[in-house]
């Protein structure tokens, strides 16, 4: 009668506890069936999985000599260079051509509209003599309204050829020069010097740097 009526109560309680507890279960995994709750499971094979060296895995570049069809394209590659330059050379001297022969042509037309216009001017020069000599025929004091208007323009006229480079040349006073003057009259004359220019017969004119008509002129001793 070792036991009490409390003590079995309990031991009565703690077995009826321990029956309602499930049994322990084997869980098995299997690749075959999905795992569901309540499913006998067993773990077939353990595998021990290693994180990937991403350093090792990454492919190694080849070396540039051992690369395929490296020295083939760096032999069309100096060629493509050399073909460049050669372009590039031949490009220069044909602008240089260019330029050369652009300035050649200004040059040409320019000297082409010099000589039409000196032939153009130097018949124009009688009628701007005649101008003058008719103006030189009558005095300051004897003009009329009408010589007046013509003086106006006899020196319009001569605005309009200085202004496209034509002018008169001083030649009085001035040493004889073969380049411009052409001597008609040698005179003797101590008040002058030697090989002076004492008077203008014929007004001699300049277009730009060329001679449009000599000077006639008297000559000094």
């Amino acid at each position: 009668m070792g036991s009490s009526m409390a003590d079995k109560l309990r031991y009565a309680k703690e077995a009826k506890e321990g029956e309602s507890l499930p049994k322990e279960q084997d869980l098995v995994i299997t690749n075959e069936e999905p795992v569901q709750e309540g499913t006998d499971v067993s773990i077939a094979e353990e595998k021990d999985v290693k994180p990937k060296d991403a350093d090792n895995e990454r492919p190694k570049p080849v070396p540039k000599k051992n690369r395929r069809g490296s020295k083939q394209l760096m032999a069309e590659l100096e060629a493509a260079k050399t073909m460049a330059e050669g372009n590039k050379d031949k490009y220069t001297r044909l602008l240089a051509e260019f330029d050369n022969m652009r300035t050649r042509n200004e040059k040409e037309n320019a000297k082409m509209f010099d000589i039409g216009a000196k032939d153009t001017l130097e018949k124009l020069l009688p009628v701007v003599d005649n101008l003058e000599r008719a103006l030189e025929s009558v005095s300051d004091d004897q003009k009329n309204p009408f010589e007046e208007g013509v003086e106006k323009i006899y020196k319009q006229l001569m605005d309009v050829l200085a202004g496209i480079g034509v002018k008169p040349m001083e030649a009085v006073g001035k040493e004889f020069d073969p380049t411009y003057h052409n001597a008609v009259v040698h005179v003797e004359d101590e008040s002058a010097g030697e090989n002076i220019v004492v008077e203008e017969m014929q007004k001699g004119y300049m277009y730009k740097d060329q001679v449009l008509r000599f000077s006639m002129v008297k000559v000094a001793n």
